[in-house]
C-alpha cells in the first residue's frame, strides 16, 4: 500500500493551474531530453530549456483560462460522483469513510468520496479557482468561509425518484434541495441576506444523478419496471429534474451544470452481474443511457427559456467515459473492466472494506470500485467539461 501509484504514468499528466486543467503529453518535451540530440543544443543550459517550457506552459494557462466563467461558489448535487462526506452523517449502508477509499487523497484520508481521491466537484472547484475540497453539507463543523464558497448536497446511492433512497436510506435529490434552503438561511445568518442573495446568483451549481435510479432501481432491482417502461421511467425522472431545477431558481441559483448518465453498461458491477463475454460492456443499458441523455439535452433546451436569467448547460460524462473505455492508452489506462478495490467485480461501499486487497497502480484503473471511477477517470472528465460545458455559461 506504501508504494501506490496514484498518478498518470510519464506517458501521460494532468497539470493543475489555479484555474483549469491541462494535459502535457511528455513526449513533446523529448526534443530536449533526447541525448542523441545533445550536442544540437549544448549550448542551451537546462535551467534555460526548463524556462522556456515553464513559460510556455503558463502562456497558455492564462490564455485558455481566460474563456472560463467566474463563480462565487461552487454548489454540488446527485449521488456518489457529487458526494464528499455527506454520507458519514447518515445511518446508512452506503459509506465510504474507511480503508482503502481515500488512498490517493491528500494524505491518504478516506473522507466519504466514493473513489481513491478527488471527485468532479473538487476538481471543478479547484480549476475555477473558487476553493480545492467542496467540503459536505451535513458536516457540523463547517466554518463561515467553507458555506460561503460553496457546499456538496450530494448523498451516495440518490437519484431523483425517491423510491431509490428508501431502498439505500439517503438523501433524495428532492431532499438535497430541500437542505439547500436550509443553506441558504445559515448564510444569511452569516453574512446578511443581500451578501447570501450575491452569493447564490454568481454560483455554479453541478448536478449529477440519474445513475442510482437505472442501476438500483431498474436494472438489478426491477422495482420501477412494474410501473414504467423505459421511456415512461425516462420522462419521470426527467420531470423530477425539472421541478428540481425550477426549485434552485426559486433560491436564486442561475448557473447550472446537468450531467446526463454515463456508460453505465460499462460499469464492472453490470458487466459481472449480467455475465457479459469477457468482460465486455452491456450495449443495451449504454443505448439506454444515450438516449435518455438525448431527453435531456431536448429537456433544458426547452425549460431555459422559461426561465429568465438561468443557464442550463448540459454536462456530457458520457463521452469521455466511454473514449477512455475505447482508447484506454491514451489516456494512461490499462484496466476499464473492473475496478481496483478487491476483486474489482462486485466491491463498492461496505464490501470495498479495509481488508480488501488493492491495486497497485490506481491511475491506471477507469474504476476504483465497482460502481465508481477514480481520481483519474474524474480527472478527464472535468478536463472535458471545462473545455466543452464550462465556457457555455461565460
Amino acid at each position: 500500500m506504501s508504494h501506490l501509484i496514484c498518478h498518470l504514468n510519464a506517458s501521460y499528466y494532468y497539470t493543475e493551474f489555479p484555474r483549469n486543467l491541462y494535459n502535457i503529453r511528455v513526449h513533446s518535451f523529448h526534443k530536449w531530453l533526447n541525448p542523441r540530440r545533445k550536442q544540437a543544443h549544448s549550448n542551451m543550459a537546462p535551467s534555460r530549456v526548463l524556462f522556456t517550457i515553464l513559460v510556455h506552459l503558463c502562456t497558455v494557462a492564462t490564455c485558455l483560462c481566460h474563456n472560463q466563467p467566474r463563480f462565487t461558489a461552487i454548489y454540488a448535487f446527485g449521488d456518489s460522483f457529487a458526494d464528499t462526506g455527506n454520507n458519514n452523517f447518515l445511518v446508512t449502508l452506503l459509506k465510504a469513510n474507511h480503508a482503502p477509499y481515500g488512498q490517493c487523497f491528500p494524505g491518504r484520508v478516506a473522507t466519504g468520496r466514493f473513489s481513491d481521491g478527488k471527485l468532479i466537484p473538487d476538481i471543478l472547484a479547484s480549476a475555477l479557482g473558487i476553493k480545492e475540497f467542496v467540503p459536505p453539507f451535513l458536516d457540523p463543523s463547517l466554518s463561515p468561509q467553507e458555506l460561503r464558497t460553496g457546499v456538496s448536497f450530494a448523498s451516495a446511492g440518490s437519484g431523483y425518484d425517491e423510491l431509490t433512497t428508501v431502498l439505500t436510506n439517503v438523501i433524495p435529490v428532492s431532499k438535497q434541495a430541500e437542505h439547500f434552503e436550509h443553506y441558504i438561511g445559515r448564510l444569511n445568518q452569516a453574512g446578511g441576506e443581500v451578501a447570501a442573495r450575491n452569493i447564490v446568483r454568481g454560483s455554479l451549481s453541478v448536478l449529477l444523478a440519474g445513475t442510482s435510479d437505472f442501476l438500483i432501481n431498474f436494472y438489478d432491482t426491477p422495482t420501477r419496471q412494474i410501473h414504467y417502461n423505459l421511456t415512461g421511467y425516462q420522462d419521470f425522472l426527467q420531470h423530477k429534474i425539472r421541478q428540481f431545477i425550477r426549485t434552485l431558481y426559486d433560491q436564486g441559483v442561475r448557473k447550472f451544470l446537468i450531467a446526463g448518465l454515463p456508460p453505465v453498461g460499462c460499469f464492472p458491477i453490470q458487466i459481472t452481474t449480467k455475465l457479459r463475454f469477457q468482460l465486455s460492456c452491456a450495449d443495451d443499458e449504454n443505448r439506454d443511457a444515450q438516449s435518455y441523455n438525448q431527453k435531456l439535452i431536448s429537456l433544458l433546451a426547452k425549460i431555459e427559456p422559461t426561465l429568465p436569467g438561468a443557464k442550463l448547460v448540459y454536462a456530457d460524462i458520457f463521452s469521455p467515459l466511454i473514449d477512455s473505455i475505447i482508447y484506454p492508452s491514451k489516456y494512461g489506462l490499462a484496466i476499464t473492466n473492473r475496478g481496483c478495490c478487491g476483486t474489482g467485480l462486485l466491491e463498492a461501499a461496505l464490501l470495498c472494506k479495509e481488508f480488501s486487497p488493492v491495486c497497485p497502480n490506481p491511475a491506471q484503473f477507469l474504476f476504483w470500485d465497482s460502481t465508481n471511477p477514480s481520481e483519474v477517470a474524474y480527472k478527464n472528465i472535468a478536463q472535458f467539461l471545462l473545455q466543452h460545458a464550462l465556457p457555455q455559461l461565460a
